[in-house]
């Protein structure tokens, strides 16, 4: 079977050479002679896009990375295709999908797909190419470790595996529309805006034999056929990945023939972008507050992001910190303006709530100023002793959990800090380890983006001893359709969380990207889903 797998793949991969125009073809070192005698001018010399990456994918089979991390998506973003566009104020444009729209009272949402669509090897793109992508993916003896992404869908369990005798919510009505079934009511633009880094199309035509168990061992996975603006050349493993323009792209072909992905150290790219060794760097082109001067004065420009990009909040324990009352005071004693500032450099917004302000649900910021004094009276009101709290944290963050730890000291409140990696400090919030930790995320444009996953019995991460009104309330913002009733559940879901607590938002940081001396059409913002508009990017 691995055998036949292959010879499919070899006429595969032969055909975007020729039919696609998907690798550039070599300059000639002669000149050809022209009619009457004369030289023609030079090949042009192929245009070369060296981007980098400071963390390596883990895999090129994007329902089989470990990790998950947005490195492997941004890699699966050029390869292989997604629905729609997700841009930075969390608007989502047409990308394999041309439009869509919702049915059966919300429950489905029909995809209209690009009939011009096609796979590097030119087979054309059709909706049972999705549908039956789905249905191998959560087929229970296939071994896919990003199944969990479809557990949103009709007839799959928790796990996202196809739930026996029940009908799988992916079906190709005709050629090219596709019709998705959730288990709740589910808004297009919701389903796009929090799965769509996460649902790709195979070329499912290529695996016609193959048993599910078998899937993720064949050899297709080593020179991936997709239908993405970029098609796969090479790869050195964890190091360097060659891509070239797809010359068909349904939305154009990109404005170069080759990119070039490298990964490097976090601290080189900006001095290998400043040096000219790359045009662009993921993820955004980002770069400190701290490192921007030098962008600057090498002669680029760093534009501001034009939404937040980062979510930062101070996780509690509800179970170590029980009253109420003295998480509330933890937050009348931080001054986040002062923390904002050191930790932004001026550019970030305080809040109180995970909601962006550019959601339409948004129901205000939730914020409460810095009152040291209402600090301290709440703190009488709850009795409380003067115990002594843990605050984990990573050295990145070391500076600002010293500034929190002497905030808090000055309204009476006693913090230790332990500065450990990441995952020891989730892991140790999860286990109560910690009473408090220091966070910071990627928001959506979701109301629920940050809630919906942490109060669950599954991830209840802050200890909450009853978790039925959280998970009532956003259960209700999740099922309303209704524009307005749906900003009334989330009003009474932030009213809920500004009295109790949990969780302490902190502010909302807007990026600084470097922009591309090089590189022209980049969509800097937008890179922060994880998707990039390679198909208008130009080299100049």
């Amino acid at each position: 079977m691995k055998k036949l797998i292959s010879l499919a793949l070899a006429l595969a991969l032969a055909l975007p050479l020729s039919a696609c125009g998907g690798s550039p073809a070599a300059p000639s070192s002669v000149p050809s002679a022209a009619p009457g005698g004369e030289s023609a001018a030079p090949a042009a010399e192929p245009r070369v896009v060296n981007y980098g990456m400071s963390n390596a994918w883990d895999s090129l089979m994007p329902y089989n990375s470990p990790s998950g991390s947005n490195y492997s998506r941004m890699v699966y973003d050029k390869i292989y295709d997604r629905l729609a566009y997700v841009h930075a104020d969390g608007t989502v444009t047409p990308r394999a999908a041309d439009s869509w729209e919702s049915a059966d009272g919300g429950l489905s949402v029909v995809f209209h797909l690009n009939e011009k669509a096609a796979f590097h090897d030119g087979t054309p793109v059709t909706a049972q190419h999705w549908a039956d992508t789905i249905a191998l993916m959560t087929d229970p003896d296939c071994p896919a470790v990003g199944r969990s992404v479809f557990s949103c869908l009709a007839g799959t369990d928790a796990s996202g595996a196809q739930a026996a005798g029940e009908t799988l919510g992916a079906q190709a009505v005709d050629g090219h529309t596709l019709k998705l079934t959730f288990k709740s009511p589910t808004t297009p633009e919701d389903f796009l805006l929090d799965k769509n880094r996460e649902f790709y199309v195979l070329p499912t035509h290529l695996l016609e034999g193959v048993a599910p168990a078998e899937v993720m061992e064949q050899e297709l996975w080593a020179a991936p056929v997709g239908s993405g603006p970029c098609v796969f050349q090479s790869e050195v493993t964890g190091s360097t990945l060659t891509l070239t323009a797809n010359a068909a792209y349904q939305l154009g072909a990109p404005g170069f023939d080759t990119l070039v992905i490298t990964v490097m150290d976090k601290s080189s790219l900006l001095t290998a972008l400043i040096a000219g060794d790359l045009d662009y760097y993921a993820i955004g082109g980002s770069v400190s507050a701290e490192n921007a001067p030098a962008a600057e004065s090498a002669g680029l420009t760093v534009q501001k992001g034009t939404v937040p990009n980062t979510f930062y909040e101070l996780m509690l324990n509800s179970e170590t910190i029980p009253d109420a009352r003295v998480r509330r005071a933890m937050e009348l004693a931080l001054d986040k303006e002062l923390l904002c500032q050191q930790s932004t450099g001026g550019n970030g917004v305080v809040t109180g709530t995970s909601v962006l302000p550019t959601c339409a649900f948004y129901a205000g910021d939730y914020n409460t100023s810095y009152d040291p004094e209402g600090a301290k009276a709440l703190l009488a009101e709850a009795g409380y002793d003067g115990t002594g709290y843990r605050l984990a944290c990573t050295s990145n963050r070391a500076g600002l959990a010293a500034l929190m730890q002497q905030q808090l000291q000055e309204v009476g409140i006693n913090v230790t800090i332990d500065t450990v990696d990441s995952a020891t400090m989730f892991s140790g919030m999860a286990d109560g380890t910690y009473d408090m930790g220091i966070a910071s995320h990627t928001p959506s444009a979701l109301p629920l983006w940050f809630t919906a996953t942490r109060f669950s019995e599954g991830n209840n991460i802050f200890h909450v001893a009853d978790l039925a009104p959280y998970e009532e309330l956003i259960g209700t913002v999740a099922n309303e359709t209704d524009a307005a009733a749906r900003k009334e559940a989330v009003q009474a879901l932030e009213d809920l969380l500004a009295s109790e607590r949990p969780f302490i938002p902190l502010w909302f940081g807007t990026a600084l990207h470097v922009e591309s001396p090089t590189v022209s059409g980049i969509d800097y913002p937008s890179a922060s889903f994880s998707n990039e508009n390679v198909w208008e990017w130009v080299k100049e």
